[in-house]
């Protein structure tokens, strides 16, 4: 499908009243002008709204979804991408630990309810995002109207360091049950990968797993960062970027891409046969 794009400036209450700027790209049939369409928000890394990640939101909303890309800094400067090189990297790590973790779920619900308002959305929302963006994307699933959440290689789960004071209580709303009964949830990490090392990706299946979430934990031969298509410092996998692309649609298309109407538990148990 074609696609459009646009942004809105939507005021923020705890974020010094400075408005986030949330970029929106959409599908466009032409002939439909009221044609409507699921929503996902796609979180960006420390980077904000970067090349690499636009185009990312381009490839989905180009398959059918109104994407809408937070700018995650806008407390501190505009909503324009941050420089990949090492000036910006320490301005965006910076910036993750300043910001309060409640700042950051205030920017997934404003988010959510633009992207329910839209009169080109039909209000079923899923979420995806990489890095920084792989955690908000996991913490958007507290909210019940997201009905699905692709985290790729998502940063400080384990170690509950996101947000002012390095302490985030991510994994243990997971354990209080926050995130059981709600959306499908698909964890993607790379074994390689230096910022989520094996002991912090065990925790976060078993944690997830003794809530009963419902979660698929995907674990690929790769690095930190990549699907990211630009500045990657050599650890870009196209291949793996379009196979694992393809599991996220199927996991949209399956949860917001039809009204399935509302989840029951299966009380049957299941049988074992081969």
């Amino acid at each position: 499908m074609l696609i459009s794009k646009t942004y809105h400036d939507v005021p923020s209450k705890l974020s010094n009243e400075r408005p986030i700027r949330i970029f929106v790209i959409s599908p466009m049939v032409p002939g439909y002008p009221q044609a409507k369409f699921p929503g996902v928000i796609c979180f960006s890394e420390i980077y904000q709204v970067t090349g690499p990640v636009e185009r990312f939101a381009g490839q989905i909303a180009s398959h059918g979804y109104v994407v809408a890309c937070p700018s995650s800094f806008h407390e501190f400067e505009g909503p324009e991408p941050i420089p990949y090189d090492a000036e910006g990297t320490d301005r965006g790590n910076v910036y993750k630990i300043e910001k309060t973790v409640e700042a950051y779920d205030e920017d997934a619900t404003l988010t959510i309810d633009l992207l329910t308002s839209l009169p080109n959305c039909n209000g079923r929302i899923a979420a995806t995002g990489m890095c920084l963006g792989g955690h908000l994307a996991f913490r958007a699933a507290f909210d019940a109207r997201v009905l699905s959440s692709v985290c790729f290689f998502a940063t400080d789960i384990h170690c509950a360091t996101l947000g002012k004071g390095k302490k985030d209580d991510s994994l243990e709303c997971v354990r209080k049950g926050d995130m059981t009964r709600k959306g499908e949830l698909v964890m993607i990490f790379g074994k390689q990968d230096t910022h989520v090392p094996r002991p912090g990706r065990d925790m976060i299946r078993t944690t997830l797993e003794d809530a009963n979430v419902s979660c698929s934990f995907l674990e690929v031969q790769a690095q930190h960062a990549f699907i990211r298509d630009e500045s990657s410092k050599g650890r870009w996998d196209a291949a793996l970027t379009r196979s694992l692309f393809t599991f996220m649609l199927e996991v949209f298309e399956r949860t917001v891409g039809r009204d399935l109407g509302p989840k029951i538990d299966e009380k049957e148990k299941r049988k074992h046969l081969c």
